[in-house]
């Protein structure tokens, strides 16, 4: 069976929603980059590149939400809360270091 580009092709929302899982794993992959730099010139470039991706990112995210294909869910009280706990123990531990 051959396919054509018509069978292919995706619509808008999985478009962008490709883009946007792209643009995680960037940020994914210059934070780490951007860590492990081992000149400031390397770090200040990793760094650049790290903000203009944020910025691409919440760009589809925005333009996913005013469509309505992203409605993430609010936060509950206690969800932030459980977080927030996480956190602070996980803080704590390294500070005992």
């Amino acid at each position: 069976m051959k396919l054509t580009k018509m069978d292919c092709t995706l619509n808008e929302r999985d478009t962008l929603q490709d883009m946007l899982e792209s643009e995680k794993q960037l940020m994914e992959i210059y934070t780490t980059a951007l860590f492990e730099g081992s000149t400031k010139s390397v770090r200040k470039n990793f760094s650049t590149n790290l903000l203009g991706v944020a910025e691409n990112q919440f760009c589809l995210f925005t333009q996913m939400q005013s469509r309505g294909y992203y409605e993430p869910q609010p936060a509950k009280k206690a969800m932030i809360d459980e977080a927030n706990n996480t956190y602070k123990k996980q803080k704590n531990q390294l500070k005992a270091k």
